[in-house]
Parts: structure tokens; C-alpha cells; sequence
């Protein structure tokens, strides 16, 4: 079923070089093609097919991701509406995301080959920045859409509206308007709620407000959220998971709803969210 295995590696990481030749050999010697970037063909001393990361998942059955969640979200925005599952493998840190260890990493291929696993399937958001009426910029993000200020600018106004009906003018640092997947990211910082990752919702998660009556608020994922920057002479960045960012000018319109295409993590079925909640947050821990 899956014959062509596309793997995209964070080129700089702990061991990384060594991980991606040994899963290499291991696939190859399962009589499967491999298919990986340019960045990643630097670490594999093995006979390859290279392509242009953006080419990727248009090429493969599956995408195995070996780094962090930055890498994982990178890879996101290449799916497109393709609906390639993608095996996470965390060689990072925290990893919410890249929830499988490299200890894990063989079993869980194994599984997966034999169609022994579960898919998770996690909603995106696709961001309009529209300037003076004309779209500038539009992207899918898998974790949040930030707009914020700088570190010295005064607070900032964002008229915000859902579906056409006013909800608010946040006076704050920022907002964050996320997906259950990134409810564990920077929406969990500023005070946001924790939801389940298979769900589908928006997070609207204002930073630092300036009336404390300004909470966090979970929206369905059925409406669009269009925030105006009201501020003047300010600096003031629209950041797009984390990597992407754009500077707004006054009067600039961001529309956030949820995209049509989804992103499918492979998920092994004896790991459960609450297991990785509990490790990677610590919780009832001394």
C-alpha cells in the first residue's frame, strides 16, 4: 500500500544524519523507494530519488517527518488537499505533534505497513491578508494565526468580527486565533484552553489584554473571524505558524476560517492524547 516513502528530516539535529541513514537502509531493504529533499539527501549516502520539498507529497504514498513540531508544521503547508498520511517522529523536545519516539519510530513503520494504526485527522485554517481590499497573502496554517506588536510598541487595537457580527475591539498585545492543534502552542502561553486535537474549533486567545474581562473564546469551526487593525504608527506583525510573518499597516484586514483540505497524522493505536498531555505537561507531577 505504501511503496513510495517520501522523508523530510531537520537537516540540523543530534544524531540526525545517522537516524536518516539507518531508516534509509531499513526501508530499502523492505523493497521501498524513498523520495526526500535536497536538504535531506545530504545525509543519506543511498540510492535516492531527489525532489524539490514543495514536489514531495505529489510523489509519495507517505511522508515520514524526522525533527520537532517546526518541522512537522513546515511540512504542513506543502499537503495542500492531498491527503498523504504523515508519520511524525520527534527528535526535538517537547513534540506535541512528532509524537512518535525514535525508539518507537520502527514499530510504528512496521505497523503502518501492515495497516495496523489509527489516523488522526486535524483541521487547518486558511488566512486572508487583504490591504486596501486587494488579498496579498493567503496560507494554511496548522497551529495558529498570530498578529501581535513589537516589543517596545504601545498596545494595539483589532476590530474583530465573526461571520459579519461585531464581537469585540481587543485592546492588547495581540490575538491569537487558533485550531485545536495549536490549543498546546502559543494559545496555551497567553491563556488559552487545552482542546482535543481531532476537534474542529477556532481559538480566539487575546495577549495580554487590556481589559481583563477579554477571556479566551472557542468558536465553531463553521465561521470566519476578520480582524481589522485599528492601530496607527505602531509595528505590528500577522505570523503564521510560527514561521511566516507579514507587517500590517492600519486598516489592514486578516480573514481566518477553516480550510478545506485536512492534515492525517498516523497515530499509534496504544498511545492515547491524555498519556501525551500528562508527559509533555507535567501534569500531577511534584
Amino acid at each position: 500500500m505504501y511503496e513510495k516513502i517520501g522523508i523530510i528530516a531537520k537537516p540540523r539535529g543530534e544524531s540526525v544524519e545517522k537516524i536518516v541513514s539507518e531508516v534509509c537502509t531499513w526501508l530499502i531493504d523492505r523493497g521501498k523507494q524513498i523520495i526526500v529533499d535536497h536538504d535531506t539527501a545530504k545525509l543519506v549516502c543511498k540510492p535516492i530519488s531527489i525532489k524539490f520539498k514543495a514536489d514531495i507529497p505529489s510523489e509519495v504514498d507517505l511522508i515520514l517527518v524526522l525533527g520537532g513540531d517546526g518541522t512537522l508544521i513546515s511540512v504542513a503547508r506543502l499537503i495542500g488537499e492531498s491527503c498523504i498520511p504523515i508519520v511524525a517522529v520527534n527528535l526535538g523536545h517537547l513534540g506535541f505533534l512528532t509524537e512518535v519516539t525514535i525508539q518507537e519510530m520502527y514499530r510504528v513503520l512496521e505497523n503502518v505497513f501492515s495497516g495496523d494504526f489509527d489516523v488522526s485527522q486535524r483541521m487547518l485554517l486558511v488566512t486572508h491578508l487583504y490591504r486596501k481590499g486587494e488579498r496579498i497573502v493567503s496560507y494554511n496554517v496548522l497551529n495558529d494565526a498570530v498578529i501581535n506588536k513589537s516589543a517596545l510598541a504601545r498596545i494595539i487595537e483589532l476590530e474583530t468580527w465573526v461571520d459579519g457580527v461585531f464581537l469585540t475591539r481587543y485592546r492588547a498585545d495581540g490575538l491569537i486565533v487558533s485550531t485545536p492543534t495549536g490549543s498546546t502552542a502559543y494559545s496555551l502561553s497567553a491563556g488559552g484552553p487545552i482542546l482535543f486535537p481531532t476537534l474542529e474549533s477556532i481559538i480566539l486567545s487575546p495577549i495580554c489584554p487590556h481589559t481583563l474581562t477579554h477571556r479566551p473564546i472557542v468558536l465553531p469551526a463553521s465561521v470566519s473571524v476578520e480582524v481589522i487593525l485599528s492601530s496607527s504608527d505602531v509595528d505590528v506583525t500577522l505570523t503564521l505558524d510560527g514561521q511566516v510573518g507579514f507587517i500590517l499597516k492600519e486598516g489592514d484586514l486578516v480573514k481566518i476560517k477553516k480550510a478545506a483540505s485536512y492534515i492525517h497524522l498516523i497515530h499509534p493505536k496504544d498511545k492515547d492524547y491524555f498519556t501525551v498531555w500528562r508527559e509533555k505537561l507535567a501534569w500531577g507531577q511534584k
